[in-house]
């Protein structure tokens, strides 16, 4: 597949976040001594940064077995989406949730982290269905985008409920699910989709 103009395929895991970082503290003696500051914008940032970081290199590991990559997508209003997978199991947005050290507890509807509730799958939803009508209005065909949350080096991931709304996986378990998943995408809907997510003018609603 040919380079397109404003190719997104270029990203590279975590590039929006690494701007973010760089627009925050320009100065680089003093943003890596705020990248050690537990506590600063610039912590916080770099912890989200790595959890993106090894979510990426695990997606990637499917390329070559007829899945695409995508990381770092940014909307016109300057919020991005972490990661999309494009393969014959479908379309996937993945979100970066990384929480060291702490207990994560899936239910039907809720993901609590060490028993306080987040909205992380309310976030991941309207997160799916916005990039669903910007690929379906490209592609001129439904895209069903699937969201999925990667969870990074939490101390203990409990998932309940046999077909959860949002799949919930520890980060070393993503390939494996997804690529495990039934067919539903021919090798042709999944070229066609692909290049339309990789296009940055897809993006610009």
């Amino acid at each position: 597949m040919q380079p397109l103009p404003n190719d997104l395929a270029r990203n590279r895991p975590g590039d929006a976040v690494r701007r973010k970082i760089l627009e925050l503290q320009p100065n680089p003696v003093l943003r890596l001594i705020d990248r050690r500051r537990p506590g600063s914008d610039i912590w916080s940032w770099a912890d989200g940064l790595t959890g993106e970081r090894l979510t990426g290199r695990q997606l990637n590991k499917l390329r070559g077995r007829g899945w695409f990559t995508l990381h770092a997508i940014q909307w016109a209003s300057g919020a991005d989406i972490d990661h999309l997978a494009i393969g014959p199991a479908g379309v996937f947005s993945i979100n970066s949730k990384r929480h060291r050290g702490k207990t994560v507890w899936y239910g039907d509807t809720a993901v609590t982290v060490n028993g306080s509730p987040t909205r992380h799958i309310a976030v991941s939803q309207s997160e799916a269905r916005r990039i669903s009508r910007a690929l379906s209005t490209r592609c001129g065909a439904d895209v069903p985008v699937r969201p999925v949350i990667s969870v990074v080096h939490a101390a203990k991931l409990t998932v309940k409920g046999a077909n959860p709304p949002v799949l919930v996986l520890a980060v070393e378990h993503l390939g494996r699910v997804l690529s495990g998943l039934s067919p539903t995408l021919s090798t042709d809907q999944v070229t066609h989709i692909y290049g339309a997510a990789r296009d940055a003018r897809t993006w610009v609603g």
